[in-house]
């Protein structure tokens, strides 16, 4: 866990040593990782990821308990993971109700052509509001997770920013009333 108590001191340097990537890095490529070229997990390997999905502060002296394994060894298998793109990176899970982020809203965005797609994705990667944009396979082109204070600042962000970019033709929002299920963690055994 030393490599992840430096990584969060916002070092690019050792994130890009380690191949990790920072809130709002770009995960493109990661795809190519996935499917039939994925390199398979043993028991163990599925066992440290799922202990560090549940508790990302577990020392590796802790997961070698768990595991069964010399510490060596364990941080030999976390550095290949991270290696392999499997582990994309460190970071803390903030509540955004304690941060007063109270309204969480799904957009659908219909761009007019695809040479427009481009610059809302420049903007889109730039608004810290947008935590998640999708390219879907809809009558949509894309859907975006936002979370912001409140119903102002949603319609801030929308008029002002979001259908400001030319090509944006249309939006749909959905706002969620109550999260039953929210997490980032990824089922490992399927």
């Amino acid at each position: 866990m030393r490599e992840a108590r430096i990584l969060n001191r916002g070092s690019g340097n050792l994130r890009r040593q380690f191949g990790l990537m920072g809130l709002g890095e770009s995960v493109r490529g990661q795809a190519n990782l996935g499917g039939a070229y994925a390199q398979p997990l043993d028991d163990i390997d599925r066992t440290i990821l799922e202990a560090l999905q549940d508790n990302g502060h577990l020392s590796h002296a802790e997961l070698s308990r768990m595991v069964g394994l010399a510490v060596s060894s364990v941080n030999e298998r976390i550095r290949k993971l991270v290696q392999r793109g499997v582990i994309a990176g460190w970071n803390a899970r903030l509540s955004p109700s304690a941060l007063g982020l109270d309204l969480l809203a799904f957009v659908y965005v219909l761009i007019d052509r695809p040479e427009n797609s481009p610059a809302f994705l420049e903007l889109v990667a730039q608004l810290p509001e947008v935590q998640e944009c999708h390219h879907i396979a809809a009558d949509w082109n894309f859907l975006l997770k936002v979370r912001v204070r409140n119903t102002a600042a949603f319609e801030a962000l929308l008029t002002h920013k979001l259908k400001a970019v030319p090509g944006v033709i249309r939006t749909q929002t959905v706002i969620t009333l109550t999260s039953h299920k929210d997490t980032a963690a990824l089922p490992l055994q399927s």
